[in-house]
């Protein structure tokens, strides 16, 4: 049987906001197109008085097409795309609607994304129920553990993963679109931009990726550290054909 009950020794912040959260009942919708997931949702919300799952779908058009009054959305990302979560998150965003992703972690491009169109929270496919409840009633509380972005880098790094390069926001756009094959100029052009301002950048990038042992001294070396860090999307095969035709 599932242990669905926080222990007493998680955060202050957490216990406060899951007292709070539970003075009402929450309605929760879940976007899952794999069974095994939404089962294992439901029960993990069976027994928690104060979260209340009333609707699953496959997409969050088709959940909103229910007519339920939602006060949270459990997104997964596995399917997601850019423009079309975007989209996504408005429609949800209309009808404030909190979002809360459901993800197993390994698309940074994804989650960045997501952080910037204004997901709540983040539940790891690999998170303990209880990791996952309080992520979810400090979402429902209109509490963000931080933004998602940060919350999520951090519980990486944490884990031992690889060391990430903190970039101004310019330098991101400069890297996305240098290490997805724009020449030096073009960048130039699109941002309004100097040649020079944008070879300094680049070379300011690589060195702090040098500086943490993950050198990037050719182009194709900082489209790996751009796909590894998030700043640009995973590609991805087509859905259909090999795996639809199982």
């Amino acid at each position: 049987m599932i242990d669905t009950h926080p222990r007493e020794s998680e955060s202050l912040l957490a216990e406060t906001s899951a007292t709070s959260s539970r003075s009402r009942v929450h309605r929760i919708g879940l976007v899952e197109d794999q069974q095994i997931y939404a089962i294992g949702l439901s029960v993990l919300f069976s027994n928690e008085s104060d979260l209340n799952l009333v609707a699953i779908a496959p997409t969050v058009s088709s959940l909103l097409k229910t007519n339920y009054a939602l006060d949270l959305v459990i997104v997964d990302l596995r399917f997601a795309d850019g423009p079309a979560m975007r989209s996504d998150f408005g429609a949800l965003q209309q009808r404030s609607i909190k979002i809360v992703l459901l993800t197993s972690g390994d698309d940074r491009y994804l989650i960045r994304s997501a952080a910037r169109w204004g997901a709540f929270g983040v539940i790891l496919k690999s998170d303990t129920p209880e990791v996952a409840l309080d992520a979810i009633r400090l979402a429902a509380a209109d509490k963000p553990l931080m933004s998602v972005d940060a919350e999520w880098t951090a519980s990486l790094d944490a884990e031992g993963g690889e060391t990430e390069v903190r970039l101004p926001e310019r330098q991101q756009q400069v890297l996305a679109l240098y290490a997805a094959g724009e020449k030096a100029a073009t960048v130039a052009r699109r941002m309004n931009l100097s040649v020079d301002t944008v070879n300094d950048y680049i070379t300011r990038i690589r060195r702090k990726y040098a500086e943490i042992g993950r050198p990037a001294p050719t182009k194709m070396d900082l489209y790996k550290r751009a796909l590894e860090d998030g700043w640009l999307p995973v590609p991805r095969r087509r859905r259909g054909s090999t795996s639809e035709a199982r």
